[in-house]
């Protein structure tokens, strides 16, 4: 029985394919004469075939590698192209000699469709043709049109929109009539974007179709029955009416079935979604519209939405944290002039609960074009939980509570161009609980953070906030003027007049240009030398500054007080004081970083009773190792006017700093300085390795990377020298050039000539004094006897000695000795 249904369907098939190929000529040109009497533009196709098996049990006519040019004069762009184009009919069709298209199939293939800027479309290739007779054996009755793999471009650039979807599988039914057309559609699309004006909408959505609608042919209507679109697995049920005599008219109704806020958010636009379009959530969200009115290029139709949410969560999907039990009430319509200036956007009676605490708030976006906000919140915020929902590039974690009750409204544009004296309001404050952050842009972690922010339009008054910046404590209070417009514009100015004080300031890690967190938390250290100091153009301070301690390299500061102030780059102070280095320090000055790699740091210091070998071990021996901390003793008084520059990594530029220095030295103390232990010729060793002095008093200048010395007595404890002369040059490539004088008592006087040679009586000093010079580096230096000054000296005292005399043979009496000028204890040099 089998081999006899296998035989009757081989034979069947036998002669199925026999008429095939005996009609395909005559078939194949009856196609191509009805086509042409259809298509009024240039078709392009590769190959034209008849076969029985590409859409069996149906005869199908194949078009490959087609190209349709489009209906616009003079234009060789396309209207479609396809590697495949199917037409196909019935077998008996061809027993009977006549052909009756029913269904059409386009494969791997794009359709590109324009309305020009005249209104013109490109589309319009079909033409009727009034000579065709019934009889004639081939025609086009289509029932279903199956679209596989086929791209739309759809541009109509009168109404600025623009559609790119592709049509994935997607098969229609028609049933056409001289007064209506119907049709049911059913299939699959990817939607690439859809732009309508500057908004996009839909973007990368995929979209289950199942539609069906009634076209009127005589009335030019379109009735859609209730239709469900699929989207990202929300159902969309659409109807209404559409019609095209004149203005494309609408009337839809749109109502969401199982959406979600991701769903919701797919129909409105990028620009206002962006941010939030990967969030999910979980409960009940509803959905309803109406879009009612003309669509051309001068109109738009009023659209109205409705949404909410019921009981619902939402939450990232990177993220453990949601917001549950969430109730809102929104809406959005494009206003009485459907365009983006009366367009409003609406959340209402919004609440929630984040980690177990409550929230409410509402929100209002009013005129797309020139937005209007207002906004209120209030609720007790963890701000580890909000962050890990928020999803802040700029912030990496955070922990803690804020407890916010704050309200915005006001128009931006206003706010952007005159922030100052806009109408935007902001009330209401915030309180930090224990908040701790970390921030991209900021090495060092916040932490311990508290305190109460209380916001009046543009300003925000600070009371006891509190906290630490990687090691630095700190406690402010006072007024953030232009807060908002700082925070929310750029080149916008932030001025704080507040009180600062801090326990403890590290500025090795505050002023570290490369930290290493980890480090920095073990250490306190930064990961090296290396800083970098950039002053904000936009930010300006006035403050009351109140430092226990403060640490830089080696430096150790204590009871830090002073008012500082910051005014376009330059940072300034009429009295900064603290205690370091065993004694006080008092300053005032600028600093002026407004060339941001060349800071110039101008001021005049005044350092009191501070330990000498403390200073030079602070400072790093000032870079030399000829004189250092272990070689000197005694307590330093000095007042220093200065001019230092820097770059931004705060290494000197030694070229350009210049000082005056007025410094006094009392008990001091010169241990085991090579130099003084070469002239032991001349002194007792012993007494060399350990000099003494009283006091040491002097004038300093420092220009142009040189020290200038002038001649000074160092009155000490060395019995064959007690006073002690030196004045010289001292560079900062450690080049000396000093010349010394010794009085000499007598003992271990050298056997040179008084007069001639390095000893000469020396009228000051009340007897003879030996003449020294000192010259080379920190390694290599030499000292030698000083011939030159001591001609120098003996023609001096002769032209003296001979004046004098010449004053006795006139009968006038020698001028007295002016008597040696010190200072009185504790008597200083004052700088106004």
């Amino acid at each position: 029985m089998l081999f006899y249904v296998v035989a009757g369907i081989t034979a069947a098939m036998g002669i199925a394919f026999g008429l095939v190929y005996t009609y395909q000529d005559k078939i194949i040109e009856l196609f191509v004469d009805e086509a042409n009497k259809h298509i009024k533009t240039k078709v392009e196709v590769g190959q034209i075939s008849l076969s029985l098996f590409d859409k069996f049990p149906h005869v199908a006519v194949s078009l490959d590698q087609v190209n349709v040019h489009e209906g616009l004069p003079e234009s060789t762009e396309s209207l479609a192209r396809a590697d495949k184009l199917y037409f196909t009919f019935s077998l008996l069709d061809v027993l009977r000699g006549a052909y009756s298209v029913k269904e059409f199939y386009m494969e791997k293939g794009e359709v590109y469709v324009k309305v020009l800027p005249d209104g013109s479309v490109n589309y319009e290739v079909i033409a009727s043709d009034t000579t065709a007779s019934d009889d004639e054996g081939f025609s086009f009755d289509l029932e279903k049109i199956s679209l596989s793999e086929v791209a739309l471009h759809y541009i109509d650039q009168q109404l600025q929109q623009t559609y790119e979807v592709d049509a994935r599988q997607l098969v229609a039914a028609l049933a056409i009539t001289p007064e209506t057309i119907a049709i049911e559609a059913n299939g699959s699309t990817s939607i690439h974007t859809i732009k309508i004006g500057t908004g996009e909408y839909f973007k990368g959505k995929k979209v289950e179709l199942a539609t069906a609608l009634r076209i009127d042919r005589a009335a030019r209507t379109i009735q859609l029955e209730p239709s469900v679109v699929q989207v990202e697995g929300a159902a969309y049920e659409v109807g209404g009416t559409i019609a095209y005599t004149g203005p494309t008219a609408l009337d839809l109704k749109l109502e969401g079935k199982n959406t979600s806020i991701q769903s919701i958010l797919s129909l409105l636009p990028q620009e206002i979604t962006r941010e939030l379009s990967q969030y999910r959530s979980e409960g009940e969200v509803y959905f309803a519209g109406t879009v009612k009115g003309n669509a051309s290029s001068k109109e738009t139709p009023l659209i109205n939405i409705s949404f909410g949410a019921r009981n619902a969560s939402f939450y990232h999907p990177d993220a453990k944290q949601k917001v549950e039990k969430v109730n809102l009430k929104g809406s959005f319509t494009n206003g009485e002039k459907q365009i983006a200036a009366t367009s409003a956007l609406k959340l209402e009676n919004l609440s929630g609960v984040l980690s177990g605490r409550p929230f409410k708030g509402n929100l209002t976006y009013r005129n797309f074009n020139n937005p209007n906000i207002a906004f209120d919140v209030q609720g007790m915020l963890d701000v580890g939980y909000v962050l890990g929902l928020a999803k802040l590039e700029q912030v990496r974690k955070g922990s803690g509570l804020a407890d916010v009750r704050i309200a915005f409204s006001g128009n931006l544009n206003e706010f952007k161009a005159r922030p100052g004296n806009s109408t935007v309001s902001t009330t209401g404050d915030i309180t930090l609980h224990n908040v701790s952050l970390t921030l991209q842009d900021l090495p060092l972690p916040l932490s311990n953070l508290s305190g109460n922010f209380m916001f009046k339009r543009n300003d925000v008054a600070v009371s006891d906030f509190k906290g630490k910046l990687g090691e630095s404590d700190f406690v402010v209070n006072g007024m953030f003027k232009n807060m908002m417009a700082w925070l929310l514009l750029d080149r916008q100015r932030l001025l704080v007049e507040a009180d600062f004080s801090s326990h403890y300031l590290n500025f090795d890690q505050l002023l570290s240009e490369e930290l290493n967190t980890a480090e920095a938390d073990r250490t306190g250290k930064g990961s090296g030398d290396n800083y970098k100091f950039v002053v904000s153009p936009n930010i300006a301070f006035d403050l009351s500054a109140s430092i226990d301690r403060l640490r830089f390299r080696r430096f150790r500061g204590k009871r830090m007080r002073g008012e500082v102030k910051l005014r376009n780059q330059v940072l300034s102070t009429p009295n900064i004081s603290f205690s370091a280095v065993g004694g006080e320090f008092s300053v005032r000055g600028t600093l002026d970083a407004r060339t941001r790699d060349h800071i110039k740091v101008s001021t005049a210091a005044k350092l009191t009773n501070m330990s000498v070998d403390s200073l030079f071990y602070v400072f790093e021996n000032f870079h030399q190792d000829f004189i250092e901390e272990r070689h000197l003793r005694g307590q330093l008084t000095a007042n220093i006017v200065s001019d230092v520059f820097l770059n931004s990594q705060l290494d000197p530029k030694t070229n350009l700093l210049q000082a005056e220095i007025e410094a006094t030295v009392r008990n001091g103390q010169l241990v085991g300085f090579a130099p003084m232990q070469k002239m032991s010729a001349f002194v007792k060793r012993s007494e060399l390795a350990n000099m003494r002095f009283a006091e040491l008093h002097n004038n300093f200048w420092i220009q142009q990377r040189t020290i200038y010395i002038p001649e000074m007595d160092i009155r000490s404890n060395v019995s064959a020298a007690p006073v002690v002369s030196i004045s010289g040059t001292h560079t900062f490539d450690q080049r000396m050039d000093y010349k010394i004088k010794l009085p000499l008592l007598g003992s271990r006087r050298p056997d040179k000539d008084a007069v001639f040679g390095v000893v000469a009586e020396d009228r000051d000093a009340g007897g003879s004094s030996l003449f020294l010079t000192l010259k080379g580096n920190e390694s290599d230096f030499k000292i030698a006897y000083d011939n030159e000054r001591v001609r120098q000296k003996v023609k001096a005292d002769l032209k003296e000695e001979g004046r004098e005399l010449k004053d006795l043979l006139r009968g006038k009496k020698p001028k007295a000795k002016e008597k040696e000028i010190q200072l009185a204890e504790d008597t200083y040099f004052d700088f106004d």
